[in-house]
């Protein structure tokens, strides 16, 4: 979520270094209700704090609002008073489909879903298509061991659909379905666009040579090129250079920014506006499916870490890294497997891979999916549509990220979701949105979507930490973040009671929520004033293990 503070960066830099020092204040068809609850569970929120807090607390999505006077998700407080003294019933399979997952990390290794029929020997051996998908499977690969690393967004594929569309071309390999009517729509959002992440480039690229000026600056007034937060604000600076220096530098560094931070963006929009914003760019012959055939089911590769995996990582660490090793974090649930099903590049995920790797989660024992991903088009919606289905007539519980646009998905789109084509929705789905540690004025995440009918509930999901490629941990926020929260306690709840259904536990986790209805929140965007807390999701409450796992524990006495 870094990109959105330097956007925000920008306007400051703008007024000048002059300006006074940044104070970061921690800022269709409706949903049916969850029915009401039999046993009820507590019905009043308890008592928490009215202040914000100011710096982000230890690991606290795991901490409890009534206990630690922090908004998290009571995960530690369920295991410490209800299931110390029990045992888990059985083993819980989370899918995960995401970027990839690195297998070899050191708090991941030992959790990972493991086909039983299916040794490393170069064969199809359980007969299910894929060969040695020993832990699952890369949608996004081809038969030579090769990678889709960028892709478009769906927008610019479906602009270069109209761009074939209107030059009387048929492409096989440009399969979108497009009318003239929709290309209108298509070509002003595209180029509307390119243009802003274009304007945003301009901006962002006269941050970075503010800030190498900057740094030239400290680094001559310190004497060394170690500069750090410490030393730049013990300074005491008579020239105006340097006075205007350090004021930069701290600006950024209030806003948890770094000149590295700076550069990456920089290369991160170069890459959108060449690769993810360029109908021109089509990385999908690397697959080597017959991308126009919605129906074809096997393509793809057995690695399932993939370029980049960062992303998915963090989102299984999240789930279910391991409990209590003394190594980096603990997840949420225990006696629970990963199943990686790489899905998603950097760009838009196609609806022909998302369809795919539903089924292939599903039809390989996953008892939960997650989705930590999402995008505004969705041609091939029918394809998608019918996988989900398929999830849910198997008692499979979908997790899917709300999105982190700070848009009401009352107006604004967000695919996949739980609203069929045929205009009813899926029962066993939960739309997630981000909470943040901060306080109860700013319980919704300053990035988050919302929708009073469209999102269930929300999680934490800012400054989460969590594990990341090559045995490291990274902190990162986003709803992607928050959807694996709500994974990890499903995935409790079914290890310690399996007795409940799918759709038990959903009714669990939403009706368990800590409600907040009426607790007045900054609405998320920053600059749109207040709201109630319960009109921007269904529960109107933030999820809690404690609270579910009391309620688990009255339903199956």
């Amino acid at each position: 979520m870094k990109h959105l503070r330097l956007f925000a960066a920008a306007a400051l830099i703008a007024m000048g270094a002059c300006a006074p020092a940044a104070t970061v204040t921690p800022t269709p068809t409706p949903i049916p209700q969850p029915e009401p609850g039999q046993p009820d569970v507590i019905a009043v929120p308890p008592p928490a704090p009215e202040e914000l807090i100011s710096v982000v607390p230890d690991r606290w999505w795991l901490l409890d609002v009534e206990r630690d006077g922090v908004y998290g998700a009571g995960v530690d407080r369920a295991y410490s008073e209800i299931l110390n003294a029990k045992q888990p019933g059985r083993e819980v399979v989370v899918a995960i489909l995401d970027s990839g997952v690195d297998i070899t990390h050191e708090d991941l290794d030992g959790v990972l879903w493991s086909n039983p029929g299916e040794p490393l020997d170069g064969r199809d051996a359980d007969g299910n298509g894929y060969v040695d998908d020993v832990h699952g499977w890369n949608f996004i690969g081809g038969p030579d061991g090769s990678h889709v690393d960028e892709d478009t967004y769906e927008i610019a594929r479906l602009f270069a659909a109209c761009e074939h569309l209107e030059a009387g071309v048929t492409s096989p390999a440009r399969p979108e379905p497009v009318t003239p009517a929709q290309c209108e729509v298509i070509a002003s959002d595209f180029q509307e666009q390119r243009q802003e992440n274009e304007m945003i480039l301009l901006q962002v690229r006269s941050i970075d040579a503010t800030v190498d000026q900057v740094m030239a600056v400290l680094r001559q007034q310190l004497g060394t090129n170690d500069v750090t937060v410490e030393r730049v604000r013990s300074l005491a600076p008579v020239r105006n250079d340097v006075r205007q220096a350090r004021q930069v530098y701290l600006q950024l560094a209030d806003q948890n920014i770094t000149p590295q931070d700076v550069k990456d963006e920089v290369e991160r929009l170069e890459n959108l506006l060449a690769n993810g914003l360029n109908p021109a760019f089509d990385p999908r012959l690397i697959v080597g499916d017959n991308y126009a055939d919605k129906a074809e089911r096997v393509y793809g590769n057995r690695d399932v870490t993939g370029p980049d995996a960062s992303h998915g990582t963090g989102v299984a660490g999240i789930v279910a890294a391991e409990r209590h090793n003394n190594i980096g974090i603990d997840g949420i649930a225990s006696s629970t497997r990963i199943m990686v099903v790489r899905t998603v590049p950097d760009g838009d995920e196609r609806d022909k891979d998302v369809a795919n790797a539903i089924r292939y989660a599903v039809d390989n024992g996953a008892h939960i999916i997650n989705m930590s991903f999402g995008k505004a088009y969705s041609p091939f919606k029918d394809v998608v549509d019918a996988a989900v289905r398929y999830a849910q007539e198997r008692g499979v519980l979908m997790v899917h990220a709300a999105g982190n646009d700070a848009k009401d998905l009352a107006t604004e789109n967000n695919f996949p979701n739980r609203h069929f084509l045929g205009g009813d929705t899926a029962s066993l789905w939960i739309e997630v949105g981000a909470s943040g540690w901060q306080g109860r004025g700013q319980l919704a995440a300053v990035f988050s979507n919302y929708g009073a009918g469209q999102v269930d509930v929300f999680a934490p999901g800012s400054d989460i930490n969590s594990t990341a490629p090559g045995n490291t941990y990274e902190s990162a926020s986003g709803t992607s973040f928050a959807a694996p929260v709500v994974s990890g306690i499903a995935a409790l709840l079914m290890a310690y009671y399996p007795e409940l259904s799918a759709a038990d536990v959903r009714r669990i986790i939403l009706e368990s929520a800590v409600p907040l209805r009426d607790v007045m929140v900054a609405r998320p965007g920053g600059d749109s004033g207040e709201v109630r807390f319960g009109d921007l999701s269904v529960t109107g409450g933030v999820v809690n293990a404690y609270r579910a796992v009391q309620m688990a524990e009255r339903m199956t006495r």
